[in-house]
């Protein structure tokens, strides 16, 4: 119980693996000499996924703190900058868009400009007279120019990627400078310990590899979370239908169309379609409820959306591939020595691109507060549990007011998503007292939530959503307000006019690179 915990295992690599491996080394393996050693065992034979294109900005500090180039990561990773997302035809299916950015609206932390804005919402939107990004996503602007230095930025912002092209070059960081172990090879058997821990795993060429840490980044296998200690999975399919997704990749016409500086997201009769832009190409998919629409009609719905795009012949011909979804989680994540991360964890369609950032939050977390020997580790797994689970619930009540808040009626997927059964007794609550109080910091229980207030206030008033006006506001802070209104359109004359298109930029880092400081 008292033995320091010095091997670290983690079976299962791609973005998964690799980003947990990197986050923990970063921190516990300054050397070769380092108390704390950390092995990845993969198969040769498992493909990752491959559809976990969007990150959050947290993923800049995580990279910093890797160690990582930002040059290297973009001319690794046929990178791009994301600003936020797009979402198109939500709320009443004509040619209606809002903007979820990623900047907090001006002065945030120290005014809420919800309340001040309402009188304005029939002359602009939420989003365009709160901070300056929607109108830098509607160019296709970048959010930094080619003289900042590497993560440094004029706007907030995270990344598109390619996720093969990322989890070979994380796997080649933490192996060559973070002096991770590597070991290609079969898990044929998990070995328990007399406590009920995982002892060892078993492999078929490198026989028995020991750990006082087993990590399970296997995927939707789950090898040592489900198959080994068969820990229950939670379905959230009654409150997000989306089981189903189809996969396609879209050439740009030239080497000069636009990069979309937002992930854009448009809804579809039985659920909603992702277009990412990456520098080489788009990531195109549709993700669908199966009970709402069959394989086929889902296939031609997608075809439809890339034929403006490719032509029909060659919309027609574009290879798609079948992704299948179970909507939900594990009952807990840290049972015993083994913690589940990614998919193993769980995984819900990608609407705000939650998953790679719940794969950085659980291994910073697993890094900070590395138990020192078995005894703390219950300690810890308990507080890691509870942390999550509030995660997990929390971008389910997140997602689900995507729908919740459409008035889309022309097909049952909609009308069943506004189905008071379907919607999380949580986010009710919170719908109600909407009405009344826009949402501001306390709406948040927890320390370190994953959406700010300000992504409901987006998504709420991106989507038509009424809060009746306070009954009294303070002359000075409607001064305040209107000042930032002000500067808000200021600022966003001098960027638009300063800042590079994403094309021009990503092409100024593959010829000059981003300065180092």
């Amino acid at each position: 119980m008292h033995k320091p915990l010095k091997k670290i295992v983690i079976v299962g690599g791609g973005s998964a693996g690799w980003l947990t491996a990197g986050i923990i080394a970063a921190e516990h393996i300054s050397n070769e000499n380092s108390v704390v050693e950390i092995t990845l065992v993969e198969s040769a034979d498992v493909a990752p996924v491959g559809v976990g294109e969007g990150t959050w900005p947290s993923m800049r500090s995580t990279l910093k703190k890797m160690g990582i180039s930002e040059t290297a990561f973009f001319l690794s990773c046929d990178a791009s900058f994301k600003q936020g997302s797009k979402f198109s035809h939500w709320t009443t299916n004509t040619n209606e868009h809002y903007y979820h950015p990623f900047t907090l609206p001006n002065g945030f932390n120290d005014i809420n400009l919800a309340p001040h804005w309402q009188p304005y919402r029939d002359k602009i939107s939420f989003a365009d007279a709160v901070n300056e990004q929607s109108h830098l996503g509607l160019h296709n602007r970048a959010p930094k120019q080619i003289s900042t230095a590497e993560y440094a930025f004029s706007a907030n912002y995270g990344y598109h990627l390619d996720a093969g092209k990322f989890g070979q070059f994380l796997q080649k960081h933490c192996t060559e400078k973070l002096h991770v172990k590597h070991i290609i090879d079969h898990v044929i058997k998990v070995n328990s310990a007399e406590n009920g821990d995982i002892a060892s795993i078993s492999t078929k060429q490198n026989g028995e590899i020991s750990g006082d840490l087993f990590i399970d980044c296997t995927g939707s296998a789950a090898i040592l979370f489900a198959k080994h200690y068969n820990i229950p999975f939670v379905s959230k399919k009654q409150v997000l239908f989306n089981d189903s997704a189809l996969a396609v990749q879209v050439q740009y016409q030239n080497d000069e169309s636009p990069i979309a500086s937002f992930t854009h997201s448009t809804a579809q009769k039985a659920g909603w379609i992702w277009d990412i832009g990456l520098p080489s190409r788009r990531g195109v998919g549709y993700t669908y409820s199966s009970s709402h629409i069959n394989d086929e009609n889902a296939e031609k719905e997608l075809r439809a959306y890339i034929t403006p795009s490719l032509g029909e012949k060659a919309a027609d011909s574009a290879m798609i591939r079948k992704i299948a979804i179970n909507p939900g989680h594990r009952e807990k994540f840290w049972h015993k020595n083994c913690v589940a991360i990614g998919m193993s964890a769980g995984f819900i369609e990608p609407l705000e691109a939650s998953a790679l950032v719940l794969i950085e939050l659980s291994a910073k977390m697993i890094s900070e507060q590395l138990p020192a020997n078995r005894q703390t580790m219950d300690i810890i797994a308990k507080r890691f549990n509870e942390k999550f689970l509030h995660r997990w619930e929390n971008i389910i009540d997140f997602l689900k007011l995507h729908y919740a808040l459409s008035k889309r009626n022309d097909s049952s997927y909609w009308l069943d998503n506004r189905e008071s059964s379907t919607i999380p007794e949580t986010l009710q609550e919170q719908l109600t007292l909407w009405k009344y109080h826009s949402p501001y910091k306390f709406d948040a229980t927890h320390t370190e939530e994953m959406f700010p207030s300000a992504s409901f206030q987006y998504v709420l008033y991106g989507m038509g959503f009424i809060t009746e006006p306070p009954r009294k506001k303070s002359v000075d802070q409607s001064q305040e307000a209107e000042k930032l209104f002000n500067e808000n359109v200021n600022r966003t004359k001098q960027l638009l006019t300063a800042l590079p298109t994403n094309r021009e930029l990503i092409n100024k880092i593959k010829q000059y690179g981003l300065p180092k400081i």
